[in-house]
């Protein structure tokens, strides 16, 4: 487990195994990271860019630096393309099965309409034959019938999305778009999956959908990788790719680095969003900075519900975007009645057991595990079994 630490060369730091380059040369503030988790060849470029700059062929990086500066002193105003993506209902069934009652989702869906949210992800597009109705909820495959009649006599007022995981999603239970209620299909998948992924992004275009891709678990994926992974993606049909950390493991220099990559391979003409989860105490600051430095979609949930640690909360999030088209207060309201009264019955945010999988750069499944337990506070006895102290 790797933490943000110095390395004994001056302006060389480390976190999460890549090296990055800090120092102030002539009034102006560097920091940007080297790409590369080797120590000599951090050396090495580190050592190159000081020389460019002090040559005066850095004069590039001073001009980013500075419209970064002025971008973050532009806060004072609001980007009105930045769009909010509440998965409240979608990543929270994850912590109960999709199970939540008809008040419940009626009421983040009247919430979401009042604070002027973008988009609603009302749940996955799982396919029924892997997911079976009598175990999940209605929100785990969102039929188009059961939308319906849901809906029925109620104004949607707000875009909604689904999820449709590679690999779980039937893609003929996906109707064409003039027939759903549905505008948005955001595509899951691993890099191995991108092939596949894209397959289903085209159906879902040629159906007449909104789509992104939303790649995972991007912490664990090699450079190399990631890179070409990317390319595929620029060169699709999407509308959008999400960087998400699935682990809540990214620290906010690593952020930095990949939406500069994403944005790059995405070109003009795509979004990029952000994805957070909380294990660290890093969602909102992550989104924020995303938010800052490029990213246009923008995902959050009620009072952070979501899987484990939860994500990004929403209320927190319109706080800062300052857009006069969004309301906090509705937000606030809605945790005060509904999801409040659910922390009685379901355990998710920061704690402790999401912190170690977290900065270890693993898969919360055994902090969920432990704290569905009832030694859900043994917390010294899971920190020794995960680093096998």
């Amino acid at each position: 487990m790797e933490t943000f630490e110095g390395t004994g060369v001056k302006n060389l730091k480390r976190r999460g195994g890549i090296y990055y380059w800090r120092q102030k040369i002539g009034g102006v503030q560097y920091s940007e990271s080297l790409q590369t988790g080797d120590r000599n060849e951090a050396v090495k470029r580190m050592t190159e860019k000081v020389s460019a700059v002090k040559s005066g062929e850095g004069s590039k990086e001073k001009k980013m630096t500075k419209q970064q500066q002025d971008t973050s002193a532009g806060w004072v105003d609001y980007w009105p393309q930045l769009k909010v993506l509440d998965c409240t209902i979608r990543d929270g069934g994850l912590m109960n099965d999709h199970r939540f009652s008809d008040e419940f989702v009626f009421g983040i869906h009247k919430a979401l309409i009042a604070a002027g949210v973008d988009y609603m992800e009302i749940g996955y597009k799982a396919d029924k034959k892997l997911f079976s109705p009598e175990e999940y909820g209605l929100w785990k495959s969102c039929d188009e019938d059961d939308l319906n009649r849901f809906f029925d006599g109620v104004e949607k007022g707000i875009k909604l999305s689904v999820m449709a995981d590679v690999g779980r999603t039937n893609e003929s239970d996906l109707v064409p778009r003039e027939k759903s209620l549905i505008d948005l299909v955001r595509v899951a998948c691993y890099i191995h999956q991108i092939p596949a992924a894209l397959d289903m992004v085209k159906d879902a275009k040629d159906k007449g959908y909104e789509t992104s891709v939303n790649l995972m678990a991007i912490s664990t994926v090699p450079e190399f990788e990631l890179n070409k992974g990317l390319e595929l993606i620029g060169k699709s049909e999407t509308d959008m790719v999400y960087l998400v950390d699935s682990f809540g493991s990214l620290y906010f220099e690593q952020v930095d680095d990949l939406l500069r990559r994403y944005i790059a391979a995405m070109g003009k003409g795509k979004q990029v969003g952000i994805h957070a989860h909380n294990n660290q105490q890093m969602a909102y600051v992550n989104t924020i900075f995303a938010a800052i430095h490029g990213a246009t979609m923008l995902d959050s949930t009620i009072d952070g519900l979501g899987r484990g640690a939860g994500n990004c909360p929403t209320e927190l999030l319109l706080g800062f975007l300052r857009n006069p088209k969004f309301h906090q207060r509705p937000a606030i309201e809605a945790v005060e009645k509904w999801t409040l009264p659910l922390r009685e019955t379901i355990d998710w945010g920061y704690s402790i057991p999401y912190m170690i999988t977290g900065q270890m750069n693993e898969h919360p499944r055994a902090a969920m595990k432990l704290r569905e337990s009832a030694d859900k506070n043994q917390f010294i006895r899971f920190y020794d079994e995960m680093t096998g102290q």
